[in-house]
């Protein structure tokens, strides 16, 4: 493991500048710093949705994908790193497939409700997306690693198949768009 850190504050970033992973110094807005930020925002939004009962697999899980997403932040933090591998990607499929399989086919679309844990996970799904896509357009600009644009499509995908699974563990079930609501 790295340097502890022993000081919260050390002054260097005043300027608008931070350090990366690798010693290197960029810009707070840079679209790298973005990235692995909205990542670092979706592991918390993970974690406020842990802080409310899920089951227990679906608690396992997220927990694991906690885990990951420090590791997916890391990569991005340290140019030239690799942390998620396709044997993560493998495993969120896995994950998905298993937890789909129990719920009915789509006929219309899901609002972001269905119960305090299913609106949690859809926010968490929502910042993924954001992730995402900067993640691709720093792609554009600089070496990103397939498996991490990888990772948060498929995690997004995941997070939306488990709103779905909490909607209906809670006993709200999920809300449909009724797009004749007028």
């Amino acid at each position: 493991m790295g340097n502890r850190l022993s000081k919260i504050y050390t002054r260097t970033g005043d300027d608008g500048s931070t350090g990366l992973g690798d010693g290197s110094r960029v810009a707070k807005d840079a679209a790298r710093v973005a990235v692995y930020g909205t990542i670092d925002e979706a592991n918390s939004a993970i974690g406020v949705l842990l802080a409310v009962d899920v089951p227990e697999d679906v608690r396992a899980l997220l927990t694991r994908i906690q885990h990951q997403l420090f590791d997916l932040g890391g990569e991005l933090c340290i140019p030239g790193h690799a942390a998620i591998h396709d044997a993560d990607v493998d495993a969120l499929e896995q994950a998905l497939d298993a937890h789909n399989a129990g719920l009915p086919a789509l006929k219309e679309f899901i609002l972001p409700a269905g119960g305090e844990a299913a609106s949690r996970c859809h926010l968490a799904r929502t910042i993924v997306r954001r992730a995402e896509r900067e993640a691709v357009t720093l792609a554009r600009a600089e070496t990103v690693r397939p498996q991490a644009l990888r990772y948060l499509n498929r995690l997004s995908d995941l997070l939306f198949v488990l709103a779905r699974v909490l909607a209906r563990a809670s006993g709200a079930g999920e809300v449909t768009w009724n797009h004749e609501r007028r």
